[in-house]
């Protein structure tokens, strides 16, 4: 008989005077002796162990600063009395010597400038012609009205002077700057038709008219004549806007062109160009971020510029303007779709925003703020937020 089997069913085993003979004897006790000391465990006094008081500490995230070996121009857009011009103030855009806010390089706050043109725009989306069609029959009204509505500066188109609009006359486009700059205090950017031949007459003429006032030209490219612009901007104390189309060696290239014409450094801005969100506006944002980059992190002078953007160009998005219910309801999309495009420049390093819906620009501005002032959030229904 097995021993084993045996004690399968007995608590205890107690051999006295037991003699065993045998070939080979196994026991198997390793279950005996667990229970065993099981029992014995019960049995000791069992003590009091008093929790210990754990100190809370606030972990605080503290993100690293870093140095940057280069730095953004600083332009100045307008000028006083005291400095040649007329203007009641002027506009400081770049001086940045980091890439984020937090690092504390940031030196001046991004800027909106609302698009006036010399001519009426009936081709304007309904939600545009409501807030200015009252005032596009004359742009000095329409000038005045966009400051009243929020905008740092404006830009005046003049549309006019294409050949295929109206062929208005160099001197004619200047006669009206100059009435502007009589009417209103703020500093001005000027743009032309687009026309390459026209532009740089335009610009020579508006140039003169306005020595001193540094205005913001808009704009010199590599297909227009940009030695004769860069000639006017130099005499006559203005700055001007480079502008590429969504090319980094573009931009540089001009950059370096308009500096080798002998514009000072700090009078050029530039544009890389502002695709509408859904129509390449990526391309835009990582462009803005690799000029950023590549000026302020890898020192490349020929793209230490501040940059402006042409926000309103998300008005040319179908999505913005085009009847199609599935979209939601057209008299926001438009808005919408500026507000969405502005803010996405604006994050990736935008100085200067031109816009046109005056509720697109309040919204920036008041984003711009956020960022700047440590406004605190709130929950926002869309509907309301955009009741005009």
């Amino acid at each position: 008989m097995n021993l084993n089997d045996v004690l399968k069913a007995i608590e205890e085993v107690e051999l006295e005077n037991v003699n065993i003979e045998t070939e080979e004897l196994l026991l198997d006790i390793k279950q005996m002796v667990y229970q065993l000391a099981q029992k014995i465990e019960e049995t000791k006094p069992k003590k009091k162990v008093e929790a210990k008081k754990v100190e809370k500490k606030l972990l605080v995230y503290k993100p690293k600063r870093y140095e940057y070996p280069g730095y953004i121009e600083e332009v100045q857009i307008g000028a006083t009395k005291s400095e040649g011009g007329s203007r009641d103030y002027v506009i400081k855009i770049g001086g940045q010597k980091s890439l984020y806010f937090f690092e504390g390089g940031i030196k001046n706050r991004p800027v909106i400038a609302i698009d006036v043109f010399d001519t009426p725009q009936p081709q304007f989306p309904k939600q545009l012609r409501e807030v200015w069609q009252e005032y596009w029959h004359n742009p000095v009204v329409w000038a005045k009205k966009a400051l009243e509505f929020g905008a740092d500066l404006v830009t005046i188109h003049l549309v006019s002077t294409d050949p295929k609009i109206r062929d208005t006359s160099p001197q004619e486009a200047a006669r009206l700057i100059e009435n502007i700059l009589q009417e209103i205090k703020c500093p001005i950017i000027v743009g032309g038709s687009g026309n390459p031949e026209k532009d740089p007459k335009v610009f020579e003429k508006v140039a003169e008219v306005a020595s001193g006032e540094r205005l913001l030209i808009a704009s010199a490219s590599l297909d227009t004549d940009y030695k004769r612009i860069a000639r006017a901007v130099k005499e006559y104390n203005h700055n001007v806007i480079s502008w590429i189309s969504m090319d980094i060696n573009d931009q540089k290239m001009l950059n370096r062109l308009l500096l080798a014409e002998g514009v000072p450094r700090n009078c050029i801005v530039q544009d890389p160009t502002t695709a509408a969100l859904g129509y390449g506006l990526e391309y835009t944002y990582s462009l803005i971020q690799r000029i950023k980059i590549n000026a302020l992190v890898a020192n490349d002078k020929e793209l230490q510029f501040p940059i402006s953007c042409g926000v309103t160009n998300n008005w040319a998005a179908r999505e913005a303007w085009m009847k199609e219910p599935r979209w939601g309801d057209k008299k926001y999309r438009g808005i919408l779709w500026e507000i969405t495009g502005a803010i996405a420049v604006l994050v990736a390093g935008a100085d200067l925003l031109m816009m046109l819906h005056p509720y697109s620009v309040k919204v920036l501005k008041e984003i711009i703020s956020s960022l700047y002032d440590k406004r605190k959030g709130r929950k926002i229904d869309y509907k309301k937020w955009l009741e005009i």
